[in-house]
């Protein structure tokens, strides 16, 4: 019986490798893999996904996957969609579809929360949605597990603007909670901090 995946990690945590090795892997076994990114993901060209190590595949947008016929994806092994986080509510409904009515395993793959800790559409849904949520693992600057995506500029981590902005090792770093509150992204960096609300002292 076919499952829905979310494989889900922070900034850097090999996620899209993991997505081109997923599909080598079932290339490799004569499968028929479809192969696709959600529409905002353009750093590597609109149809191409490229993961940090140098791995890239050819890919098609999940909007086209949600335009087919029911009758040509169920020709497919397996789909594979990359950078889910950026998808629309409707269109993970739409590849629980595929998994429930057409009984083709669908691999997602993307971040779970934002640079304010915040879930992203497409991740939100997919934790209500997905059979199977495994966390793709990586590591902050002291060692502990990185769960964290922040934002920086040459100021420092960054606490406020849009939730969507492209970019990569210049703009993100992966970080534990404890060094995401305090704002520090190295050891060397004094932190900006996070303003936390102090507790109400009961009288």
């Amino acid at each position: 019986m076919a499952k829905l995946y979310f494989y889900y990690g922070a900034m850097g945590s090999s996620k899209s490798a993991n997505a081109l090795m997923a599909e080598y892997n079932y290339r490799e076994r004569g499968q028929k893999v479809l192969l696709a990114k959600t529409n905002l993901d353009t750093r590597d060209g609109v149809n191409k996904i490229r993961s940090r190590i140098g791995l890239e595949k050819e890919c098609i947008l999940l909007s086209e996957i949600c335009e087919m016929s029911d009758e040509e994806l169920s020709t497919y092994d397996c789909i594979i969609v990359d950078e889910i986080q950026f998808a629309k509510a409707e269109q993970c409904d739409f590849l629980a579809h595929i998994v429930d009515d057409l009984d083709v395993p669908v691999l997602t793959y993307g971040l779970r929360t934002d640079f304010q800790l915040h879930f992203f559409e497409g991740s939100q849904r997919m934790m209500e949605l997905a059979d199977n949520i495994k966390e793709v693992k990586t590591v902050c600057w002291c060692g502990a597990k990185a769960t964290c995506n922040a934002r920086y500029n040459e100021h420092g981590i960054v606490r406020a603007g849009e939730q969507i902005m492209l970019g990569a090792n210049d703009s993100y770093i992966a970080l534990c909670r404890k060094h995401f509150i305090a704002g520090k992204l190295s050891a060397d960096d004094p932190g900006r901090p996070i303003q936390l609300i102090t507790p109400v002292t009961k009288k």
